[in-house]
């Protein structure tokens, strides 16, 4: 199998798809039971495993809030396979004076380039915070941004929201991609998908799209085909996955949609499709 296509974003080649985090750390969008069953299933080596699938087949970048549990299980499997990891981190940071000393963007910011980070894109709570739709600007974006350049990181944004791709296009925001939102069921979206589509398409900076399965709503097939066949080749798709199976299933259908075949996946069985056999 050949290593998975790649793209550049910032001057930097990254593999077009995108190790998610969220099943990983916790944040399964379904339920608190959910949640616990996650971060009580995750252990250091269960992610090395996981990360162990995904870099055999090139895939060598991973978004991420601050964790370090999973910088750990990074670095094994850095150490393991000789491949460097690129490391897209997500943080959140006081926007407001007053808050814990701890979250202000500067000691944020040196935090994320001592965990190796790559690319620093502000988290959505962040971004769509600073959002002015008013007046059409992203307040204080260029200011975080020349501090995470400073850092010798580069910047990008995490969002909800379409219109932050729209107004960081038209006001020339130092930003390098945009973190969006992106599924066939709307999951989690501010407008209707065509809409997106159509944003994404448009936008200046290559995309990195977000929840193709709609968190576990969608069939991998049909998450993944949709996305795949509907945006650029300079995009890109983070899929989340609980198991290096999961892991290996999601990269073949990938690669079977990439290339306009139809996956012929071993489909999971059970006693009411006895009669389809």
């Amino acid at each position: 199998m050949a290593e998975f296509p790649r793209t550049m974003v910032g001057g930097v080649s990254l593999s077009r798809m995108i190790i998610g985090t969220n099943w990983f750390l916790g944040y399964s969008h379904t339920s608190l039971a959910k949640d616990k069953f996650i971060t009580s299933y995750q252990t250091r080596q269960n992610l090395v495993d996981i990360l162990s699938v995904f870099f055999k087949e090139g895939i060598d970048t991973i978004m991420a809030p601050p964790s370090a549990l999973l910088n750990e299980a990074i670095m094994d499997v850095e150490d393991a396979t000789g491949r460097k990891a690129n490391l897209i981190v997500t943080p959140h940071f006081n926007i407001l004076p007053g808050g814990p000393a701890e979250m202000e963007p500067e000691r944020v910011f040196d935090e994320c380039r001592k965990a190796g980070a790559t690319f620093c894109m502000p988290h959505q709570n962040i971004t769509d915070a600073l959002l002015d739709r008013m007046y059409n600007v992203i307040r204080d974006m260029d200011k975080y941004s020349k501090m995470i350049r400073q850092r010798g990181m580069i910047p990008g944004l995490s969002t909800h929201l379409p219109e932050a791709v729209v107004i960081a296009d038209k006001t020339d925001a130092d930003v390098e991609s945009y973190i969006q939102i992106y599924n066939a069921i709307g999951f989690m979206m501010t407008i209707e998908v065509d809409w997106a589509m159509r944003i994404i398409r448009e936008a200046k900076k290559p995309v990195m799209t977000i929840k193709p399965m709609a968190a576990g709503r969608l069939l991998p097939p049909v998450g993944l085909a949709f996305s795949w066949n509907t945006i650029r080749d300079q995009d890109m798709v983070a899929v989340g996955t609980t198991t290096p199976d999961e892991a290996r299933e999601l990269i073949e259908l990938s690669l079977d949609f990439l290339n306009r075949r139809i996956p012929d996946n071993t489909l999971q069985k059970t006693r009411s499709k006895k009669s389809l056999e």
